[in-house]
Order: structure tokens, then sequence, then C-alpha cells
């Protein structure tokens, strides 16, 4: 019997952890450098999301093994049939103690997948609720998959308390499932790679002039994709009306246009191509330079769960004008680091930007708290770790339920 508890014993220490997303990109930027901290912390961390060079560029970057699934971000009944049995086979074959799945399709097929496999810990990770924007027939179906997700997992993480509450108050989900990490994010914010002491005015002045910028002219940056749902249309309406009054501000616009998904209208992005003070710069691997160059951040989205962007905007001194939403309004308190401004208001977003605009010591005095107020909440390290206590949590319950088993 000793030899079998002690067998039992190694058995346990050693745990496997699959992470799951629909798209590699997410394991990139979303989840960068959290799947290394977990290595590091004694988890053998495999990697699953749709194949390509970014899936093998964070197999070499986390050090973590990989499986790529085809996955997709519409819905495809075949497809994601065929997905959901490539990664029964998969954990069949590696069976890990956790499974921690990330984004809406990957959370479907992931936390089914498990479910069917008996994997012990299923974890879903809530960062935005597509069915919010949606309407009619779409939103029920939005709705019976989240239900499905959740129902299969055994926690459910929003990475914001306000997400916490909308799911709660749909009655998607047990209330005794749903758990925020830490005060929210999902992978919180490397406060010394965001920094804008990396950045002096020698390289600033040099980066402006390459876009085309001069140096006394206001510079306002929007990052993320240049679709519908991330409020770009209420965006470049209010920014037309901002520049009629400003005509030496700039509108920096970092991210790719998404045609298939969530295309804008053909005015709008005619306009963003176009208009001589809009900067459409597309998407760039590193987004440190354009908000160190920024004096606004401007980010009007219609849905999200808990935006990274708005965090790397704060981390580096730059304020925000954030729509009331989940997530942004808890990064985000008003007056203090940025403005709250109406969802779909295209006019409250412009009285918010000229308002800081003809107020350049308000604008100041919110500059000087952005970067404190992000580093005492959502350092990196804080949150990685507060999610490796969940980790050792639940592995440790499972490590004594095997024990007693065992005795």
């Amino acid at each position: 019997m000793l030899f079998q508890n002690i067998d039992n014993v190694n058995a346990i220490n050693s745990y496997k952890l699959v992470r799951v997303t629909t798209i590699p990109i997410s394991l990139k930027k979303l989840l960068e450098g959290q799947l290394r901290f977990m290595v590091t912390h004694g988890y053998e961390v495999s990697a699953v999301s749709s194949p390509g060079r970014i899936l093998n560029e964070v197999c070499i970057n986390e050090g973590v093994s990989i499986k790529g699934i085809r996955m997709t971000r519409k819905i495809t009944p075949i497809a994601d049939l065929v997905a959901l049995i490539m990664l029964i086979v998969y954990l069949k074959k590696e069976k890990p103690q956790i499974v921690h799945s990330h984004t809406p399709k990957a959370g479907l097929i992931g936390m089914l997948a498990a479910w069917l496999c008996g994997i012990p810990y299923r974890l879903h990770t809530v960062a935005g609720l597509p069915l919010l924007e949606a309407k009619g027939v779409k939103r029920k179906l939005l709705e019976f998959t989240e239900w499905i997700t959740y129902a299969c997992a055994t926690m459910v993480y929003p990475n914001s308390h306000n997400m916490k509450s909308i799911i709660n108050e749909s009655n998607l989900c047990k209330p005794n499932k749903l758990k925020v990490i830490g005060n929210g994010s999902s992978n919180g914010i490397d406060t010394s790679f965001f920094d804008p002491a990396l950045f002096d005015s020698t390289f600033k002045t040099a980066l402006k002039a390459e876009i085309g910028i001069k140096d006394r002219e206001k510079v306002l940056c929007f990052i993320g994709r240049v679709v519908v749902d991330k409020g770009i249309t209420e965006l470049i309406s209010s920014f037309i009306e901002t520049v009629s009054q400003y005509p030496d501000t700039k509108l920096i616009l970092v991210g790719p246009f998404e045609e298939e998904l969530d295309p804008l209208d053909e005015q709008t992005k005619k306009t963003i191509l176009s208009h001589p003070n809009i900067k459409f710069l597309d998407y760039q691997d590193d987004v440190r330079p354009y908000l160190a160059i920024s004096d606004l951040f401007v980010f009007p989205s219609y849905r999200e769960g808990f935006p990274n962007v708005v965090m790397q905007a704060g981390a580096m001194g730059v304020p925000s004008i954030v729509s009331n939403i989940n997530g942004c309004n808890e990064i985000v308190e008003q007056g203090e680091n940025g403005l709250i401004v109406p969802l779909k208001d295209s006019k409250a977003l412009s009285e918010a930007i000229t308002y800081l605009l003809d107020n350049e010591k308000v604008l100041d005095e919110m500059s000087s708290k952005c970067r404190k107020m992000i580093v005492d909440r959502y350092d990196q390290q804080y949150v990685w770790g507060e999610l490796l206590k969940e980790y050792q949590s639940l592995c440790s319950n499972r490590k004594k339920q095997r024990l007693s088993y065992v005795s």
C-alpha cells in the first residue's frame, strides 16, 4: 500500500495543462508570457489553436508543446464537429488534469471535449460576449452556445466584475461557478515593457515626422480591429467634427480592417484612407511607439471583456476616453485617468475629446495618474500569480482526493 501511495503522489505532482484558443494570435498577444510562467512553475503546458506560423511561434516563445486544430470564428457546424472530434482524440491521448479555454468558439469546443473526456478541471475565461450585440435568432443561438460552454465547465472566469454581473443577470451560468481572478484582466500588463520612460523625445519627434505629424499637433490614438463593433463609425464621425474646430489634431488608427466578419461602411472606410488628419497604420507588432507619441487614447467599443489596449495606454501614461461598457468602465475612473461616455454616442464622444483638448491642465493631471493606477491593479506578475494560485488550489484539492481514495 505504501508503494501504491508513493506512485500516486508522483503521478499527481506533475500536472498537464491544456490552453485552448480559436486563433493563435490570442495565445501570442492576449496571453503572451503567461504560458511560459506556468511552465516555470511546474506545469506541463500544451497550446491548442488553429495551425500555422503564429502557433509555431507560440511553441518557441512560450516553451510549450502545440497542437494545431483548425477552428473558425463563424458559425460552421461541420467544421466545428471536426474540430471537436480532433480535440477529443488529443485529450484522450494527453490526459491533462486541466483544460483552460479562451474565446467563444474555443470555449464551446474545448469545454465540450473536456467534459466528454472526463477532464477533472474544465476552466473557461470569458473575455467578451458577442451575443451582446446580436439580435433575434442569432442572439438565441449565441446564448445557447454560451450556456453549453458554461454547463460543461467546472469554473468560469469572467475577466471583469461587470462581465460577471452580466452573466449572472442573463442566467447563463450557476453563480457558484463564476469567479473573477484578481482585479480582472486575462493577462494583466507587463508594466516594465509598457513604460513611457523607454521612449525619449528624439525618438518621438522622429516617429511623428515619419508618419506625417508635426510636434505642435495633438495626437489621438486607437488600437484594435478597425471594425463596427469597436465603435469606429462613431470615432470617425466625432473626429471629423473635432478637426473642424481643432485642425492641428491627428488620429492614429493601429489595427487591421476585418472585411469578412465586421466590415465598415464604404464611406467610413474611404474617410479613414483619404483624410489627411487620419493616419491608418494597419496591424503593428509593437504598439508602444504609437502610444508614446499620443496625447489621448480613444476606445468607443461596443463590447469588451477587459480590454488590454486601455491598460496598455494607461501604463504608457496616456488617458483614455472609453464607452460605458464592462471592462472599460472598470479600468477608467471618471475624471481620474480618463472619461467614460455613453455607448454609440458620437456627439458625447466628440464633446469629451474637445473638453480635454480645451483643458490641457486636466489632461496633464490625468496623464500623471494613469500609470500608477495600472501598476497598482493590473501588473502582469500579480495577475499571473493569482491565476497560479487558482490552479494550485484546484490541483491541491485533487491531490487530497486521490490520496484519500488510495489510502
